[in-house]
């Protein structure tokens, strides 16, 4: 089974990629007690800052973000983890399924979790991610994530590892659920239909 991570996080190393990394980690384990295989592949959109930007101004994908956008359409399923800012997803990472082709979010499995430095943005999870994945017909995972910087430290880390734990069964169970997605190029397809529909933009 084919899952695609994609993570948001503006330094590196990132809180961000370490709750992405855990959320693998825990869902894999789920899927191989199952019998499934796993095979992972990570879209970091930190170095796509400028090609996401490009894009939004020009309607031009280039070959780093058409590479990106084959990457999510092959996948089986979506782990995506954004750093919260002002209760709401970082801009770089809205921008990238702002000009990801609509189409290829269409029933794919999502896993939505987020990072912030209080417990004060929790619900960025249920305003912002969840009503976004939902617009785009994607398929949500009941149980998200959100970590706090005090989540990752020695004391309370146990309660971060029983919330990833919840969210990789239930996402586990989704994904078998569902099952492996039809392969088609959407990527060539929906990129040709987003460069139209951006170059008509004023």
């Amino acid at each position: 089974m084919k899952l695609t991570i994609i993570t948001g996080g503006l330094r590196e190393p990132s809180s961000t990629r370490l709750l992405a990394d855990r959320l693998l980690t825990a869902v894999t384990s789920e899927l191989e007690e199952a019998g499934e295989t796993v095979e992972p592949s990570f879209v970091e959109l930190r170095p796509l800052g400028h090609p996401i930007m490009n894009a939004m101004l020009t309607g031009f994908t280039g070959e780093e973000l058409e590479t990106a956008f084959k990457t999510v359409a092959d996948a089986d399923g979506l782990i995506v983890v954004t750093p919260a800012f002002n209760a709401s997803f970082s801009g770089l990472f809205k921008s990238f399924f702002d000009v990801l082709p609509e189409r290829i979010l269409w029933d794919m499995p999502v896993l939505i979790g987020a990072t912030g430095g209080t417990e004060r943005h929790t619900l960025v999870l249920e305003h912002a991610l969840r009503p976004m994945f939902s617009y785009l017909h994607a398929i949500v995972s009941p149980r998200a994530v959100y970590a706090a910087t005090s989540d990752f430290g020695s004391q309370t880390g146990y309660a971060l590892a029983g919330r990833i734990d919840a969210a990789a069964a239930d996402f586990a169970r989704l994904l078998r659920g569902c099952g492996p997605r039809a392969r088609r190029d959407a990527a060539e397809e929906d990129v040709a239909a987003m460069q139209q529909l951006l170059g008509g933009i004023a």
